[in-house]
């Protein structure tokens, strides 16, 4: 959605709708706890035994939040801490930060003023009547802060809280007692206030609970969660007494999801007399009129009630979907067919879908697991649909969206930013990144390990004017690989000419992406060098650490682009807009202006699809002006290629495509 570049407030809203701390029913510790458990899975077992939850279920509850993960100690984009995730709201909103209006526009059509709201210099206060965290220092005698960075205190928490909720409703509690009895206190874990909401964090559980898990998580910790097939007893979740939701008819999520209608407006604004003043989206017909090729991640850098005002906003701006980061609730806003105004750039506006997933790209927090399934779910549902291939070439962050003439490209924003697991979100989509090829087949795919690969980010912290400080971001997982101008660590970063047109090279700022390459995304090789591979990117040879005994990329094979012959220099652009010549009478023509970028003779880059010039005129409510609703087709072919952190676009009549392994360096 639309935001600025400067971190928006950390203000949570949680449900109201649950009953806090003080009608909790205590839960007495079995005497014979182990108070000083040396590892991640005995810190499980010994809270299990003391608070009579069976093992199976903690462990799966607690993977459903967090993956078993500390995250450093900092709190999640629904302001929870630690493995078992108990939320802080009160906690994390005194750390508050001022809120910055959006500096993009959104719709991504230069010939047309950008339509925005106003937005409040901070944002409201949240409600925090929600507090697990303190319903968890009540049953266990433990301080809050003891909760928020200790593990073991942590774990023993998110126990004392399933019984507490288990011995509420009247079920039964003990460590030797039927997993499949304890749905509904899973359910109510989830911190849903709706039925379908709970239910469908508690079926993900119990599914976690029959296949099994195990991993190392980020602070070195193996735990297992041995395989169990169990049926859960499902009417437990009546005696919540959780809002019913009934699905509205039409709305387009998998049916094992929770999702409702929430509409984006579309309607005339001011005083309804100019058919061109309108918001917040445009009609379409896809994929019948135009096919839809991407699928855009965004983060909100919003609560969860917050998006869902601004685009209930009909002189904001829209998106298709919003996830909420606690449970995976999600709210459809514009129907598929329909062109929303989320990117920032009109071509992929128009050939797009946009989700917004509840969180902040800036600052240390994470996503949560229950939120990257439900994310999976939802987009593995669009592309089949749509036939969208699982690739990162179609499925791309807002990050990856590129500028549509160089007067934009600074403005262009960078969510979900670095700390977005793309690695693990492509295994939950049933599409794991592999390796194809060879050093000797031309192309490599980024993909390092995401819980060791630490880049040393700086400027998660913004002072009051809303510009970042030099204080360090916390160490922790990123998809990101830093890219250096020759192949050392102490090398500056390589250039980029679009977000730093005085010439210097690129920052490790939080928001600065002009030296980094992504999870997933795949580059032509130009050199390598001992430990050291190099990439073309942005124009430039873009070295990254490559040791052979911890690979950050994998080997690929697939197809590039290069000048054709007597070419020194071909433009690139941020769109695949038609030739001046096939725009009928009265439409207006949308400049073929290249971006500050070019691509040289020599230079390699690979390639994503060969896309059709294509403008989607959308200019008046109701389609009221001759022409509207109709999609401009040229006779000019562009190719997507990966040519930095973003796609963008060169002429295909400008380029030779071949097999990357046809000229690839020795």
């Amino acid at each position: 959605m639309p935001r600025s570049q400067a971190r928006m407030g950390r203000r949570i809203l949680l449900s109201t709708a649950l009953v806090g701390a003080a009608t909790l029913v205590p839960v007495s510790p079995a005497p014979a706890a182990n108070p000083t458990p040396d590892t991640r899975q005995q810190q499980y077992a010994a809270a299990a035994a003391e608070y009579g939850v069976p093992a199976s279920v903690l462990l799966a509850v607690s993977y459903l939040e967090s993956r078993w993960d500390t995250n450093a100690g900092t709190p999640s984009t629904s302001a929870g801490y630690g493995p078992m995730h108990l939320t802080d709201a009160k906690y994390v909103n005194s750390l508050g930060e001022p809120h910055y209006g959006p500096q993009e526009d959104p719709r991504g059509d230069d010939s047309r003023a950008p339509l925005h709201a106003a937005e409040p210099a901070v944002n409201p206060p949240a409600d925090a009547a929600l507090q697990t965290l303190d319903a968890a220092a009540a049953v266990t005698g433990s301080g809050k802060e003891v909760l928020r960075s200790d593990t073991t205190a942590n774990v023993r928490g998110g126990a004392a809280l399933l019984a507490s909720y288990q011995k509420q409703i009247g079920a039964p509690v003990g460590a030797d007692t039927d997993p499949a009895a304890w749905y509904g206190s899973v359910a109510r874990y989830s911190g849903s206030d709706s039925t379908d909401s709970a239910a469908s964090f508690a079926d993900e559980v119990y599914a976690t609970i029959r296949t099994g898990a195990a991993r190392t998580t980020d602070d070195g910790q193996r735990v297992t969660l041995a395989a169990r097939n169990v049926t859960p007893q499902k009417s437990w979740l009546d005696k919540l007494g959780l809002r019913k939701v009934t699905r509205a008819y039409g709305v387009e999520c998998p049916e094992e999801l929770a999702c409702e209608s929430i509409p984006a407006p579309y309607q005339l604004l001011g005083d309804g007399t100019d058919p061109e003043y309108y918001g917040n989206h445009d009609l379409s017909d896809r994929p019948a009129r135009q096919k839809i090729e991407y699928i855009v991640i965004h983060d909100t850098e919003e609560t969860y009630a917050r998006t869902l005002e601004l685009v209930q906003d009909p002189a904001y701006v829209s998106w298709h979907y919003t996830m909420r980061s606690s449970d995976g609730h999600t709210a459809q806003h514009v129907r598929t067919k329909d062109v929303a105004w989320q990117a920032g750039n009109w071509y992929i506006n128009a050939k797009s879908i946009g989700i917004e997933h509840e969180g902040f790209a800036r600052q240390g927090t994470w996503y949560t697991e229950t939120m990257y399934r439900t994310s999976a779910k939802l987009v593995g549902y669009l592309a089949k649909k749509f036939d969208i291939p699982l690739d990162r070439q179609h499925i791309i962050g807002h990050d990856n969206v590129p500028g549509t003439i160089p007067s934009t490209v600074r403005g262009m924003h960078w969510d979900p930013g670095p700390y977005w697991d793309w690695s693990h979100y492509f295994d939950l989509l049933k599409a794991p990144f592999h390796g194809t090829g060879t050093p000797a087949t031309g192309l490599v795919t980024m993909d390092p390990d995401f819980a060791s690969n630490r880049p040393a980010f700086w400027g998660c912290q913004l002072d009051e004017k809303g510009n970042p400080t030099s204080e360090p971001c916390p160490l922790r997982g990123s998809s990101s690989v830093i890219l250096h101008s020759a192949p050392s660590q102490d090398a500056p970063l390589v250039k980029d000419a679009g977000l730093h047109p005085d010439g210097s090279p690129s920052t490790m700022e939080a928001s600065d992406h002009g030296a980094r390459a992504s999870t997933g995304q795949t580059y032509a090789i130009a050199d390598r060098q001992g430990d050291w591979t190099a990439i073309w990117y942005l124009g430039q040879k873009a070295w990254f650490y490559n040791p052979a005994s911890a690979p950050v990329a994998k080997w690929a094979t697939g197809f590039v682009v290069t000048p054709k012959p007597g070419k020194a220099t071909i433009p690139v652009y941020g769109r695949a807009y038609p030739e001046a010549a096939a725009y009928p009478p009265g439409a207006p023509y949308q400049t073929l202006q290249p971006l500050q970028y070019t691509l040289s003779a020599g230079q390699r880059y690979a390639v994503g699809l060969v896309a059709p010039s294509e403008f989607y005129k959308a200019y008046t409510f109701a389609g009221t002006f001759p022409g509207d609703w109709t999609v401009i087709r040229g006779e000019m072919q562009y190719v997507q290629i990966q040519f930095g952190h973003r796609i963008m676009f060169v002429n295909s009549d400008d380029v030779d495509i071949r097999p990357s392994a046809v000229g690839t360096p020795s």
